[in-house]
């Protein structure tokens, strides 16, 4: 096919796509070997696009994937130092480069690299080709050197925003028209190419300039008449290097080819070649959902590991275009559903809100699916479309059943335990309807299954599991309420489009359901499901409902408090610093650290700003004060904005209590986490940070009692390494780590002075969590070497712990997964990968099953502890990792105490016999601090 008027060229940069891909998308290994294949899936995704049968005016005609060729091109014979700063690539994407040229071949698309250029000198050439032909252009990058480019036919396309980049696009970045972008570059400089324009001149300024002067060339014919004396002396004095800059930016157009435009004409792929290349890299879902384009059989890819899905026991079930989505808009037609749903003894569900804060949001409708395929919405509170008019009618719109009677049919099948009530992140839809009188019992939970059965290997929110698990995009949801100043509730969302949206999400949980239930026993996760997952959701509910009562003014008052100290600190870092600078700025703390104080350590990051991380200063704060208090004062500072004055916000007005929310599914590990706010990182290690706690009392009457695990995970630890020195002293209920510093250094207990048991304590903890000599050098503040030496000694006073560490490791890579104590599978899908996430994921590894363990046995003791104390005036508020935080009348504290610390110390029985008990501390008090 000749190339000319009508033909439409699509050109993607590859390079630039597989490293955006890398850093954008989550990260994913093939099960078989480990082989990391994440930016391989998310570049197939967007070649997927490519075979479908329609893309409106957008079709291409013609279409080509650029790569650069090597790291040494042209560009570098004119400037040794380009690109010279680059970070080497990471080791995870180093194997995924020529695979993305495999997937390329495989879809039948031509795959182009020249030898010498880089790959957007291709791009320009042939744009510019493609463009005098008369043809039109979609450059599918976001790459700001392809920028000047933009213009007569030729535009960009961002597929990870999926937003065009125009004309107006390129003004808004640059301030400057596209023919004048290489201009406002050379004089700018480009840090990450290590392209040095003009010294202290940035694109705004740089686009003033050439606004002012027309072109680069003029400017620099004419630097004599700016005003600005350092801006003058700047471009005449640095005009070889602005030029320079110019050539380095600039692409070569003239790029020698040899492929014509009419080589790239858009070609069918090979059915058998491509699905064969995805059935390789084990993308199941993707190969279903291209099978189901191409008009062909999705390929048999062998399972690899217990937690893939398996449809053979759930029903067949329609296509998704085949669905039928309905309005239920009166009584009769929603009796019909709830009729249907007592005869089939189940239902999925799902709650639509105004918003996210389940205490604050009200309902707006409830979908509902009793067969796939088949879904019905009932709307309840959905009013006119607010198109900013000040006159916008709260009116409720027509075709709308009473909520009350709504309600009150519903109530009795919601209820009823012989249905079982289906959905996706129950917990949330469990909390709406609680609100409204409504207790919706039995549930299954979707997300909860895919958690039991897949931890470890992915996130379970709805739409991930939809296209892994259905090869199914659900509608977005910012299609239905938009984004930013124009995004609106769902309640002025138009009733058709709420149909739409919601019915789907009722029929997806369905679907799931089917797919999920039947796999629980053969993953061997059943009894994980059964009793530390479902049965937690209501109680998780029940406590954050409850919420835990702040005092406003003791957060303020502790605001100014921190506030005053922070003002200190600064005066006394800008002392220490011999000059006043912004203490929040990491860019002017690295210069005044390394380029003024002449410190060693400093490195530049792409920005070219030095880092000052946290573990940056706390090595050079062994040496220097200065780093020390910009620790303490940013200790200060993150108190102050997360907590004091924060939590302020997360007051509720009616109950004066903060409502936080926890998510079930978040840590592979099953540890629950918290958010919104999140009340289980407030600092204890710190005075100001425990103080923090003081603002979170009791109700009057009322004390607040902390139970919490003593040293559990040490305690696993012995067990499963069989530790005997340990399990001992814990049996006899002697100080842990004065009996771990007795062992390691040989000093009687009775001799052991606090400097050694603090560095016993350290160990402890640290090789939990796989800690290296630097990371226990860096905790005790003592050299790498006699850190080290630590650990060593204390891997060959306890062989037991390396041996269980080494075994685990093994276990891992050989099954990729590991266990906790009671069954729970923690996938670990990474074990096997090569580069610095190695040693990452063989720490999460060993640590995982302590750590998982611990979770699982306060889970335990969380869904036992309602029937404990449902005879005593107490409810359960807070779980904060081992510690567990009660409210309860102080008549009745000791018989708290008495019946929960019972359950905790006895969450093990029956399944499990611990070669050491289980230890309960507990506290009392007016506020948090008091009683931890």
């Amino acid at each position: 096919m000749s190339f000319g008027k009508g033909s439409h060229l699509h050109l993607i940069d590859g390079s630039a796509f597989i490293f955006r891909a890398f850093h954008a998308l989550p990260p994913l290994t093939r099960k078989s070997d480990g082989l990391p294949v994440g930016a391989v899936q998310g570049f197939c995704d967007m070649l997927r696009r490519y075979i479908a049968k329609d893309h409106g005016r957008d079709a291409p005609t013609h279409i080509a994937v650029i790569f650069d060729k090597g790291s040494h091109t042209f560009r570098n014979d004119l400037y040794d130092q380009y690109k010279a700063n680059r970070d080497e690539m990471p080791e995870d994407l180093r194997p995924q480069i020529p695979l993305t040229r495999r997937a390329t071949e495989a879809f039948n698309i031509a795959c182009k690299e020249v030898e010498g250029y880089e790959a957007d000198d291709i791009i320009g050439t042939l744009a510019c080709q493609a463009r005098d032909a008369g043809g039109r252009v979609t450059i599918v990058s976001s790459d700001k050197d392809l920028m000047q480019l933009v213009g007569d036919g030729v535009e960009m396309f961002d597929a990870m925003k999926n937003r065009v980049i125009d004309r107006e696009g390129v003004m808004e970045k640059f301030g400057v028209a596209p023919e004048r972008v290489v201009d406002v570059q050379a004089l700018a400089g480009d840090s990450v190419d290590n392209v040095p324009g003009a010294p202290g001149i940035g694109i705004k300024t740089a686009a003033l300039l050439i606004n002012e002067y027309g072109t680069l060339e003029d400017l620099l014919d004419r630097a004599e008449e700016i005003k600005q004396p350092k801006r003058r002396e700047t471009l005449i004095e640095k005009r070889e290097q602005i030029e320079l800059s110019k050539r380095l930016v600039q692409l070569d157009l003239d790029t020698p080819l040899d492929f014509t435009l009419e080589d790239l004409e858009l070609r069918d792929p090979d059915p058998d070649t491509l699905l064969g290349f995805l059935a390789e890299m084990e993308f199941r879902s993707l190969s279903r959902r291209i099978a189901e384009t191409l008009g062909e059989e999705a390929p048999v890819i062998p399972e690899t590991a217990p937690e893939a899905a398996d449809a053979g026991d759930a029903p067949e079930q329609p296509d998704f275009a085949e669905a039928s989505y309905t309005t239920i808009r009166d009584a009769e037609t929603l009796q019909t559903w709830i009729d249907a749903a007592f005869e089939r003894g189940h239902i999925a569900f799902d709650t639509e809100t105004t918003g996210l804060d389940e205490m604050r949001v009200a309902l707006v409708g409830l979908s509902f699916c009793i067969e796939a395929g088949t879904a019905g919405y009932l709307p309840l509170l959905h009013r006119a479309k607010d198109d900013g008019d000040l006159f916008t009618s709260d009116a409720l719109l027509d075709g709308q059943m009473d909520r009350d009677e709504a309600l009150a049919m519903l109530k009795p099948l919601l209820e009823d335990p012989s249905v079982m009530k289906i959905g996706q992140n129950v917990k949330y839809d469990a909390k709406i309807l609680a609100r409204v009188g409504i207790d919706v019992a039995p549930i299954d939970d979707t997300m909860l299954m895919s958690y039991a059965m897949h931890g470890g290997l992915h996130g379970h929110g709805m739409d991930q599991l939809a296209e892994r698990y259905l090869g199914h995009q659900p509608i977005p949801i910012k299609e239905i309420i938009g984004t930013g100043k124009s995004q609106i509730t769902f309640d002025r969302v138009p009733i058709d489009d709420a149909t739409k949206y919601a019915a789907e999400d009722a029929d997806i949980t369905l679907r799931l359901w089917h797919l999920f239930k039947p796999q629980l026993h053969r993953a061997r996760v059943t009894r994980v499901y059964e009793t530390m997952e479902r049965p937690l959701v209501p109680v998780l509910a029940d406590m954050e409902r409850a919420g835990i009562r702040v005092d406003r003014n003791t957060l303020s008052r502790m605001s100014g408090a921190f506030a005053q100290k922070m003002a200190a600190l600064e005066e006394e870092i800008h002392e220490l610093a011999g000059e006043k600078f912004n203490v929040g700025s990491p860019k002017q703390l690295g210069e005044i650290l390394f380029d003024k104080m002449g410190l060693e350590g400093g490195k530049k990051g792409k920005t070219g700003a030095y880092a000052t991380g946290a573990d940056v200063l706390e090595d050079l704060a062994t040496e220097h004060d200065l780093p020390a208090r910009v620790l303490d004062w940013r200790q200060l500072s993150k108190l102050k904005s997360t907590y004091t004055d924060a939590l302020q916000e997360h007051i509720h007005p009616e109950t004066g209590r903060v409502h936080t929310s926890y998510v079930i599914s978040g840590a592979s590990t099953g540890r629950l986490a918290s958010t919104d706010p999140n009340l289980q990182n407030i600092p204890v290690r710190s005075e100001e940070g425990r103080r923090i706690r003081e603002a979170f009392v009791a109700e009057e009457g009322k004390v607040l009692v902390s139970l919490d695990y003593s040293q559990i995970e040490l305690r696993i630890l012995a067990h499963i390494a069989g530790i005997d020195a340990l399990k001992e002293a814990f049996r006899d209920g002697q100080d842990i780590h004065a009996a771990t510093a007795s062992e390691m250094f040989g000093v009687p207990l009775d001799e052991m002075t606090p400097k050694v048991r603090r560095q016993a304590k350290a160990i402890n903890f640290g090789v939990i969590y796989g800690i290296s000599g630097f990371g226990l050098a860096r905790n005790l503040r003592i050299p790498r070497a006699e850190a080290q030496g630590f650990i060593d000694r204390y891997f060959e006073r306890f062989p037991g712990i390396k041996d269980y560490m080494n075994e685990t490791t093994a276990f891992a890579k050989e099954h990729k997964r590991v266990e906790t104590l009671f069954g729970r599978v923690i996938h670990t899908p990474e074990i096997s990968a090569s580069g610095p996430r190695a040693g990452f994921a063989r720490r999460a590894a060993i640590n995982a099953p302590i750590q998982g363990t611990a979770a699982d046995i306060i889970r335990r003791a969380m869904v036992r502890m309602p029937d404990a104390i449902a005879d005593l005036p107490a409810q359960m508020l807070l779980q904060v990792h081992d510690e567990l935080i009660f409210e309860v009348a102080e008549d009745s504290v000791d018989e708290l105490v008495d019946a929960a610390r019972a359950v905790m110390e006895g969450a093990t029985d029956p399944v499990l016999k611990l070669d050491v008990p289980l230890v309960v501390d507990a506290g009392q008090g007016a506020n948090w601090a008091e009683a931890h």
